[in-house]
């Protein structure tokens, strides 16, 4: 045998009791790593699966009373609702909720709506924004169903300059100002609104139209 092909031989052994010296320490804790691996990948997925689906039923569930509320069934889409209220996932418990005072306010339950968007708006656990815009459905029910201090109480807080929901907030307050005989504050309303180049242009072209009125009314004189 030649020098080379002892070396050879003498560096596998060599290696050889390298790899087992190297299992016989670590190999137990490698497999383990590998199962803690795979179950985790396996419950991440499983989790993923869970969420998607319960998120999808929740979507179809929406849908569903939707689709019951503009088909003149307001009893069984607000049923399908509050069952979504309880049951659904993600946004769509909160999203039940708001529409569920809306088809209470298109069956007529006017008292019965600005309850459930009061009860929206009230809850500290609902993002700030979807609280304003309850408030703000809530002022418009009340400005044919209410009074001045009613819708007041719920917008008022929103017509400042920095808030994002002022000029529909301004335009409720502004109605009920006029409906109550306040027509100085309602034409300074509209025309706060008339005059905000970051208004939508319908709502402007409404506060122009209201302020003409009033003005022509000769009520705010």
């Amino acid at each position: 045998m030649s020098d080379d092909s002892f070396f050879r031989e003498v560096n596998e052994e060599l290696r050889q009791e390298q790899a087992r010296a190297l299992w016989d320490r670590y190999g137990p804790a490698f497999i383990a790593l590998a199962v803690i691996i795979v179950l985790a990948t396996a419950a991440y997925v499983g989790w993923q699966y869970w969420r998607e689906t319960r998120a999808s039923k929740s979507g179809d569930d929406f849908s569903a009373a939707l689709q019951l509320a503009n088909s003149g069934k307001p009893d069984e889409a607000l049923k399908a609702l509050d069952q979504l209220q309880k049951e659904g996932y993600g946004a769509y418990p909160l999203l039940a909720r708001m529409r569920a005072a809306t088809v209470l306010s298109e069956k007529g339950d006017f008292a019965g709506s600005v309850k459930e968007f009061d009860e929206v708006s009230n809850d500290t656990s609902v993002p700030e924004a979807i609280r304003d815009m309850a408030r703000l459905r809530a002022a418009f029910i009340l400005v044919d169903n209410g009074s001045y201090d009613d819708v007041a109480k719920r917008v008022e807080p929103l017509t400042s300059d920095t808030n994002i929901m002022r000029n529909s907030a301004r335009e409720a307050l502004g109605l009920a100002a006029w409906k109550a005989g306040k027509a100085k504050d309602a034409l300074q309303l509209f025309d706060q609104i008339a005059s905000d180049d970051g208004a939508p242009t319908n709502l402007r072209q409404r506060a122009t139209l209201m302020s003409e009125l009033i003005r022509g009314s000769g009520a705010a004189s």
